[in-house]
């Protein structure tokens, strides 16, 4: 726990406690506590599930859960809070947040030429083990600024350059697990070269607004990032007609 008690001690805004809120815990007994009972718990689980063996039982008893940072790595910090919850209960929080100190990342939608295209790229994504069709985005860069962010993410994906850059709010992805921020933004960009296959980006197409949101609605695109900044390009002004009417303004 001594680097999870430098940690609140550099970043006090991750650990405030709001009345009604899910408590951080800092006392050391309380602490403690919160560990054995979700101990307790998980060797419970065991015993009424399939029987292990001796040593993994033993393993259970003798070595309580883990809290404080879990991991901690350039990009996500992960952490595992003892808390107490609203009704009383000790337990322990998992949570992804950025490296202290970062700038937020960018969720950035290109739009090609006067017609105001729009550019996907097809993602293969670790996580999920398949690929997905997504605007540009990325991690920020310490100290970068949003739009040096956009511009180095245009250049690294799609090798294109922005001209005007429109800022489209931020967002948070996950509120249930990551504490992350992204900031949105649409791009004008007057051409687009080759995609970073090292990062497991096979092509780029261009479609016109209301197709990309048809891709939405038959669930082609199914990248949160993607679906919000199509929203909020669309409650912008950005993408033209409204979809749906014959194209229409």
């Amino acid at each position: 726990m001594n680097r999870y008690d430098a940690l609140r001690r550099r970043v006090p805004e991750w650990f405030r406690n709001e009345p009604e809120g899910i408590e951080v815990l800092t006392d050391p007994a309380l602490v403690r506590r919160a560990r054995r009972q979700v101990t307790a718990a998980r060797q419970g689980a065991r015993r009424r599930g399939p029987v292990g063996t001796l040593w993994a039982r033993l393993r259970t008893v003798l070595r309580p859960v883990p809290a404080g940072v879990v991991s901690a790595n350039r990009y996500l910090w992960y952490l595992r809070d003892p808390v107490r919850f609203p009704d009383g209960r000790l337990g322990l929080y998992d949570r992804l947040l950025p490296p202290p100190g970062s700038s937020p990342g960018v969720v950035v939608l290109p739009l090609l030429g006067p017609a105001a295209g729009v550019v996907l790229i097809e993602h293969y994504r670790h996580a999920t083990r398949s690929r997905h069709w997504e605007v540009v985005r990325g991690f920020g860069d310490p100290g970068a600024t949003g739009e040096e962010n956009v511009a180095r993410e245009l250049g690294e994906e799609i090798s294109a350059s922005p001209g005007e850059v429109i800022p489209l709010g931020e967002l948070h992805p996950d509120t249930g697990l990551c504490g992350h921020k992204v900031e949105l933004y649409a791009a004008r960009v007057e051409a687009v070269g080759a995609p970073e296959t090292g990062e497991a980006i096979r092509r780029t197409v261009t479609v016109t607004p209301a197709e990309a949101e048809a891709m939405v609605a038959d669930g082609r695109i199914t990248d949160g990032f993607t679906v919000a900044v199509l929203y909020r390009a669309r409650l912008a002004g950005l993408l033209g007609a409204e979809p749906g009417n014959g194209g229409r303004p």
